[in-house]
């Protein structure tokens, strides 16, 4: 069996497994690249090279071991793998933290925001950070700017304290422990936040891959808002005076319009969409010098 045929045959058992896809892939047969390349042990970009190689029945085994522990579990492949990527840079993942994928790393790769920054943007907040990819991000984006990266849950910290060490940049990333922006330490000229934001029916409905996932990091309470509440009451007194907010919500326009009607919402533009990620700037939150 050559590779192209043993991942071929791979998604076609995860296809016919209904398994869910969303944390990395779109469908059954980049999820099924993406595990049999990992198992062999070779690029995630290797698969035209490497298309018609010949594989040893061992090498076959193990990753059809693999792909059914993907199907058995229902676990998100990179629980599996134990890494996963954003924006082409790799991250250390494992069931402490969500699988990363926020679309604000979008808007950080194609300078969506560099407009709303100044001159004087040097302190950054990453909110919510889970695994630490969007401080990593963000320090990576912008080498002049320090990151503050703040979560809750010190499970979370202890993952995104590797991807910090990973990247080099324990320097400039400082990793902060508490709930919302109680963390916080001064004023932000920039905040990240891709928060809990899933309503408590779409929780309900979620396939078995994304309730693997820490509920902690997903549940938004009944609209999805409960976070978001609290931190637009609080972040008028934690960034600075030319600061911007980018916040990630999901589908939840329609309950983030009726939560907040009068907020002067700029919607960025994403691969998912328009209505998904958001940027308020100081003056709209109601921000004094």
């Amino acid at each position: 069996m050559t590779l192209i045929e043993l991942i071929e045959s791979s998604s076609a058992r995860l296809a016919e497994a209904g398994v869910s896809f969303g944390h990395g892939t779109r469908n059954a047969f980049d999820e099924a690249a993406w595990l049999v390349l990992w198992k062999l042990g070779l690029p995630l970009d290797a698969l035209d090279g490497n298309a018609g190689r010949d594989l040893a029945d061992a090498e076959i085994a193990a990753c059809e071991t693999l792909v059914a522990e993907r199907i058995a579990t229902r676990k998100p492949a990179a629980y599996l793998t134990g890494e996963a990527w954003l924006q082409g840079v790799p991250f250390t993942v494992d069931e402490r933290v969500i699988v990363p994928r926020s679309l604000i790393a979008e808007v950080l790769a194609e300078g969506s925001v560099d407009a709303w920054l100044s001159e004087d943007t040097r302190r950054v907040l990453d909110l919510c950070t889970g695994n630490g990819s969007l401080a990593v991000l963000a320090a990576l984006a912008w080498p002049e700017v320090e990151v503050d990266a703040a979560d809750i849950d010190t499970d979370a910290l202890a993952v995104a304290a590797l991807n910090v060490q990973r990247h080099g940049l324990g320097a400039r990333i400082r990793l902060l422990q508490g709930d919302g922006l109680a963390a916080a330490d001064g004023r932000y000229d920039l905040v990240l936040c891709n928060p809990p934001y899933v309503n408590r029916e779409s929780m309900a409905a979620l396939p078995p891959e994304y309730r693997a996932e820490p509920a902690l990091a997903l549940d938004g309470g009944d609209d999805g808002m409960d976070f978001i509440r609290r931190l637009l009451a609080a972040l008028p007194e934690r960034l600075s005076p030319h600061g911007v907010l980018v916040l990630e919500i999901g589908h939840e326009r329609a309950h983030f319009e009726a939560a907040f009607p009068r907020l002067e919402t700029v919607w960025l533009e994403t691969s998912a969409g328009e209505d998904q990620v958001l940027l308020l700037s100081a003056d709209a939150l109601g921000v004094r010098a």
